[in-house]
């Protein structure tokens, strides 16, 4: 089959001028409550926009509340250690976004007197906020009539329109924006947008097939009338996760945990880590490495494998628990397991020896 290809740069279709009433309509009787819908004042916007970045709604309402319990103002933010923002977005992941956001925060009280811009280029000047979270800010907060585009939005109007060009790329992305933005209704741009995202994540369905019998706009949908919902949007195939196999070692000693930092640079960025090293290592060759590292084991039992999924690594890793003589070890830092729990932050990927190293802790093994 042959592939359309977008050719409305000037007027967007009939069929998408005419989906804001009925969405608008829907919107206001099926909104689902979420907190930062509840007093959409533009930190809170912002907070719960990065968060819901790559994050499910269900997962994202707990970090939000303690965040905004913890950190309600911009300029408490501002004035938190790193460790304590990272500390409060552990097991959120990508934590880049929240390391953005501490330097956002910063820049607003030194540059914009402790308000988020209300102006869409401003916002997009600020670290992590890109087109997509400019938009959604703009619209929902300071009521600008801008769109916020991400894979839900695309998805709906490629259903829609039946336009099976590739939403990888950002021709076709910046194409469909462009007739996005002439539709938006400048009375309700805030819910207008939020109303696309409800649709995308309740209805118009990324997995499986879409809820056409509930959708408020299926009328409208080519994809609906020629039956050919699962055949939007397109996008080339997917490129298979590379494969990675680590080695973590759970080194204790003196009630304490050996910890290491990741580079600034790269994944998982300088946070901290249980000592890790490639390959899947044997007993005999994590003996012949501590050896090599100055340090003295008493024990060593091995862990359960686990994995960790990446956007586009898969780590499978192979976890040694290990007591040692002594504090030694000059690579690492040697950290008190409760510091650990309540102070530093430990990337989801370690979560399985986290847990066999607090199951340690918690029952006072002891060395042998």
């Amino acid at each position: 089959m042959k592939k359309s290809t977008i050719k409305y740069k000037e007027t967007p279709p009939h069929q998408l001028s005419e989906i804001v009433i009925p969405l608008l309509q829907w919107y206001d009787c099926h909104a689902r409550i979420l907190p930062w819908r509840e007093n959409p004042e533009p930190y809170a916007v912002w907070i719960s926009e990065i968060m819901l970045q790559q994050t499910r709604v269900e997962a994202v309402k707990p970090y939000f509340d303690r965040f905004m319990k913890e950190f309600p103002t911009l300029s408490s933010l501002s004035n938190a250690s790193e460790d304590d923002v990272l500390k409060l977005w552990e097991g959120l992941g990508y934590y880049s976004r929240i390391r953005n956001i501490h330097k956002a925060a910063k820049i607003i009280i030194d540059l914009h007197g402790g308000q988020l811009p209300a102006s869409y280029e401003a916002l997009r000047s600020l670290p992590g906020i890109g087109e997509y979270t400019a938009g959604a800010i703009g619209s929902i907060a300071f009521q600008l009539p801008v769109p916020c585009v991400d894979g839900n939005v695309l998805r709906i109007i490629t259903r829609i329109t039946a336009v099976n060009s590739d939403i990888t790329s950002s021709a076709v992305k910046r194409e469909l924006t462009e007739c996005i933005s002439k539709i938006i209704p400048k009375d309700r741009p805030g819910d207008f947008n939020q109303a696309m995202m409800e649709l995308g994540a309740t209805i118009c369905l990324p997995n499986g097939l879409p809820k056409c019998e509930a959708c408020p706009v299926s009328p409208l949908c080519e994809a609906y009338r020629q039956g050919r919902m699962m055949d939007f949007p397109a996008k080339k195939p997917k490129q298979p996760r590379k494969i990675e196999e680590k080695t973590v070692l759970i080194l204790l000693s003196e009630n304490k945990v050996a910890l290491r930092k990741r580079p600034e640079k790269g994944l998982l960025a300088g946070l901290w880590e249980f000592p890790n090293f490639p390959g899947n290592l044997s007993e005999q060759e994590v003996r012949c490495m501590l050896s090599g590292l100055e340090l003295s084991p008493v024990s060593l039992r091995s862990l359960k494998k686990a994995k960790h999924i990446f956007t586009h690594i898969e780590w499978k890793m192979t976890g040694y628990l290990i007591f040692v003589k002594a504090l030694e070890g000059k690579a690492f830092r040697w950290i008190d397991a409760e510091v650990l729990q309540s102070q530093l932050t430990l990337p989801s990927a370690f979560k399985p020896y986290y847990q066999a190293m607090l199951c340690v802790t918690r029952n006072d093994w002891r060395e042998k």
